[in-house]
């Protein structure tokens, strides 16, 4: 059975990090496009990050871009992301997420398509006080 475990949310003062987890089991990440999505109270879930199965490379959502850093560690198929300078905005569940097609992982980070993706954690919230 494909899961993923996520841990590492909390409550955080403006300004601060956080660093999320992303524990796999039943696959290997490296094989599969990873990445992050958050929902916030009465929004549209949105792409964070991810990282691209074809050439590891990672992308970010502009809200984001330069503050959080999106990694794998293939010794712990596990991925994290990074999460600087938090900012009251950023408060939302994060949930991580995997798929063995790239341009079907990409497609749902971008909202293009409805979600389906082969693998997704249950979640962890990350309030961020200002």
């Amino acid at each position: 059975e494909v899961q993923l475990v996520e841990s590492g949310g909390g409550l955080v003062q403006a300004g601060g990090s956080l660093r999320l987890s992303c524990a796999a089991s039943g696959f290997l990440v490296d094989d599969y496009a990873i990445g992050w999505f958050r929902q916030a109270t009465g929004k549209k879930r949105e792409g964070v990050s991810y990282i691209t199965y074809s050439d590891r490379s990672a992308r970010y959502s502009d809200s984001v871009k330069g503050r959080f850093t999106v990694s794998s560690d293939n010794a712990k198929n596990t991925f994290y992301l990074q999460m600087n300078n938090l900012k009251p905005e950023d408060s939302a569940v994060y949930y991580c997420a995997a798929d063995l097609h790239e341009g079907n992982f990409i497609a749902t980070w971008l909202g293009i398509s409805g979600g389906s993706l082969e693998v997704w954690g249950s979640g962890t919230l990350v309030t961020v006080s200002s």
